[in-house]
């Protein structure tokens, strides 16, 4: 299948969690909005064993996209820890694929888990490459993983319904409609927004999605 992006994702604090079952119900759920909202994915993200997901796209810029996505669509306590692998994703038969984009996937998440235990508790999403990518990609993985630092940063800060009216920023939803869906008013939903920093989170979408075009 060649070079793609091979996302591998789990959920912080799994262990923790009072109601496991329907957390990983709502990240299914969120997975399948996603798609529905942004079809990128080769293989969108979906459950695999335990609290761990898998998901495949065509390249880095169409995961990062999809993945910002999935931040903000989940609930309050509900986070994904998510590692992004660039290399080959191969078939093994009809519905197990391999490779090195695999491999590379698990590192970073390790990565993310690492940072998130010492020095970034909000780190939430890291790239690696797999062997033999070139030094152009590798460079625009290291842009890449401090984006998404300052990224998961900010969205970490959101309460819920920010993270929502976000979401449907990216998406180009005007405030009005927003305010209409959440039963507030327009100057609110403006508000909520700017004190979060949400317009560099939509700004920062809008230039991946033209990536992809």
């Amino acid at each position: 299948m060649g070079d793609n992006a091979a996302v591998i994702a789990d959920i912080v604090g799994s262990r923790i969690l009072q109601d496991r079952a329907g957390a990983q119900q709502a990240i299914v759920t969120m997975a399948e909005k996603v798609h529905a909202d942004l079809p990128v994915a080769t293989a969108p993200l979906a459950a695999t064993v335990g609290d761990e997901f898998q998901a495949v796209f065509p390249g880095l810029t169409a995961a990062v996209a999809s993945l910002l996505l999935v931040q903000l669509g989940l609930p309050e306590g509900v986070q994904l820890r998510f590692g992004i692998g660039v290399g080959a994703v191969d078939p093994i038969d009809e519905s197990i694929t391999d490779g090195p984009g695999w491999w590379a996937a698990r590192e970073a998440i390790d990565d993310a888990h690492r940072l998130q235990d010492r020095a970034v508790p909000h780190a939430r999403t890291r790239i690696a490459a797999a062997a033999g990518q070139d030094a152009v990609m590798h460079e625009r993985i290291a842009y890449a993983n401090a984006y998404l630092l300052a990224r998961d940063e900010l969205v970490a800060s959101m309460s819920e319904r920010t993270r929502r009216l976000t979401y449907g920023r990216c998406l180009g939803r005007t405030q009005r409609e927003l305010a209409d869906a959440e039963g507030i008013s327009q100057p609110a939903v403006s508000q909520a927004l700017a004190s979060a920093g949400s317009a560099a989170l939509v700004a920062g979408f809008a230039d991946l999605v033209r990536g992809l075009a």
